[in-house]
């Protein structure tokens, strides 16, 4: 089964326009973001999804493989379908363009449990650390079954501790692999009244009865939202703040 990794990287944001060709440390961040992914044993290639010239000749000047998509699309996983059109895989493994730091291991076991459940969704989610992410509504929450079957997906603390014991609150981490015919048959779903509540997509393939399985890992994602992330990211690159 050909796994192909997936890091969709749109020019156009509000709050960061031109994002993916931010400096980090003298290399633009769809560079560092690429370059660990490359990292990974399991995956068979990578390339980036972009809607911009610019971000398409960058990926190229340094050595990496990209594909020019439409303008229009709403989501990540709209990008990364268009891709499966130029791309031959089984499955798709959409990394965010926005997480410099994205550790290779936890792709590595992404795949490989994609290999072993050829027709689930595989994501990942890690264990939050305090009070603010877990009361913080950008900060997806995710509950499983014995499985580790997704139950939901929620911007709400979830599960609500009523019995008042000690539990665990589980962050979701926006990483999927997709089989490839589930990735093309979600993309032309209409939205679905969850997902238009919580504005979260992966509700949209729990509410059509798509099984989306969860592993675990001790990685916690670094977003670059803002200009301001830069600086966090390189803090962290030189070894002066820990994740």
């Amino acid at each position: 089964m050909k796994a192909i990794g997936v890091i969709p990287a749109r020019y156009g944001s509000t709050r960061f326009p031109g994002k993916p060709l931010a400096q980090i440390m003298g290399k633009p961040m769809i560079q560092h973001v690429y370059e660990n992914v490359k990292k990974s044993k399991e995956l068979d290639d990578v390339v980036v999804a972009t809607d911009h010239e610019a971000i398409f000749q960058t990926v190229e000047a340094f050595g990496g493989k990209a594909v020019m998509t439409k303008k229009d699309h709403e989501t990540g996983s709209d990008r990364i379908a268009e891709v499966t059109n130029h791309v031959e895989g089984d499955f798709f493994v959409n990394i965010q363009g926005d997480e410099p730091l994205i550790h290779h291991e936890l792709i590595d076991t992404l795949v490989r449990t994609a290999r072993e459940s050829d027709d689930a969704v595989i994501t990942a989610k890690t264990a939050i650390k305090t009070e603010a992410d877990i009361a913080n509504p950008n900060v997806v929450k995710v509950v499983a079954g014995y499985d580790n079957k997704a139950l939901y997906f929620s911007r709400s603390a979830i599960p609500y501790n009523r019995a008042n014991k000690e539990t665990t609150y589980y962050k979701h981490l926006g990483i999927y692999a997709y089989p490839k015919a589930v990735l093309n048959e979600f993309v032309k779903l209409p939205q679905s009244p969850l997902e238009e509540l919580e504005m979260l997509e992966q509700l949209r393939l729990l509410e059509n009865g798509y099984t989306i399985k969860v592993i675990e890992t001790t990685y916690d994602a670094v977003g670059v939202d803002t200009p301001e992330d830069i600086q966090k990211v390189e803090r962290i690159l030189g070894g002066t703040q820990h994740v």
